[in-house]
C-alpha cells in the first residue's frame, strides 16, 4: 500500500512543468541558504523530490540550473506594460513586494553575499541576472543617456537591496512596505524621466 506522500510525488514526475517549479524552488532556497559555492545539483535534487538526473536534463549544468533559478526579463514585462507615467511606482512597487515576499531568501540576496565574498561564478550570475533586467528596461525607456540610466536604476535596487535585505539594518530597513515603495519611486522617478535638459538650460540662461 502506498503512503499518502506518494501520488504527490508521482504526480510530479508525470508532470514536466510541475517538476521544473519544483527544482527552481528547490534551487532559489539552496541558494540563499547555503550560498553559490556550496549550492549542488544533489541537493536542488532532494529538496525537489526529484532526481539528479532528472534536473540536469531540465537544465543541463549547476550554472543553467542557477541561471535559470533567478529573476528574468519575463517576470518584468507587468511592471513594464502600461503607462508611462506610472511606471516608477510599478518599478518600486513591484521590487519591494517581491523582496518582502522573500522575505530575504531572493536570489539577488544570495548572489549578492557570495559575490560579496570574491567568488567569480556568483559575480558572474549576478551581472548576467542585471543584464537581462536591463535589456528589458532599454526596451521602454526613453531619453538621453538610457545605458547610464538603466545602470544608475540597477544600481539604486541594489543599494536598497544590500541596506534593507542584507545588512538589514537602519532606517531604511525600518521602513514600512509602503514607505519604502514610496521613497523608492520618486528616487527613480528623475532617472526613468529625466528632465528635458533643454527647456533646464533656457530657464536657466533667462531665454
Amino acid at each position: 500500500m502506498k503512503s499518502s506522500d506518494e501520488p504527490s510525488t508521482t504526480r510530479r514526475r508525470r508532470d514536466p512543468e510541475a517538476s521544473r517549479r519544483a527544482i527552481l524552488d528547490a534551487a532559489r532556497r539552496e541558494l540563499y541558504e547555503r550560498g553559490y559555492s556550496r549550492t549542488t545539483i544533489r541537493g536542488v535534487a532532494a529538496r525537489a523530490g526529484v532526481t539528479h538526473g532528472l534536473v540536469m536534463r531540465h537544465f543541463g549544468s549547476k550554472e543553467g540550473l542557477l541561471r535559470a533559478s533567478v529573476q528574468g526579463p519575463d517576470e518584468l514585462d507587468a511592471v513594464l506594460t502600461g503607462d508611462a507615467e506610472g511606471l516608477p511606482e510599478r518599478i518600486a512597487t513591484a521590487f519591494v513586494e517581491r523582496m518582502e515576499v522573500a522575505r530575504g531568501s531572493d536570489p539577488m540576496v544570495a548572489l549578492i553575499r557570495s559575490a560579496a565574498a570574491d567568488n567569480p561564478l556568483a559575480t558572474d550570475l549576478y551581472v548576467t541576472m542585471q543584464g537581462q533586467s536591463a535589456r528589458a528596461y532599454r526596451a521602454v525607456l526613453t531619453g538621453p543617456d538610457v545605458d547610464e540610466r538603466v545602470d544608475l536604476l540597477g544600481s539604486v535596487l541594489l543599494g536598497v537591496t544590500f541596506s534593507r535585505y542584507v545588512v538589514r539594518a537602519g532606517a531604511l530597513a525600518a521602513m514600512e512596505p509602503e514607505e519604502l515603495s514610496r521613497h523608492l519611486a520618486e528616487l527613480l522617478r528623475p532617472i526613468v524621466h529625466p528632465p528635458d535638459r533643454s527647456s533646464t538650460e533656457a530657464t536657466e540662461t533667462g531665454a
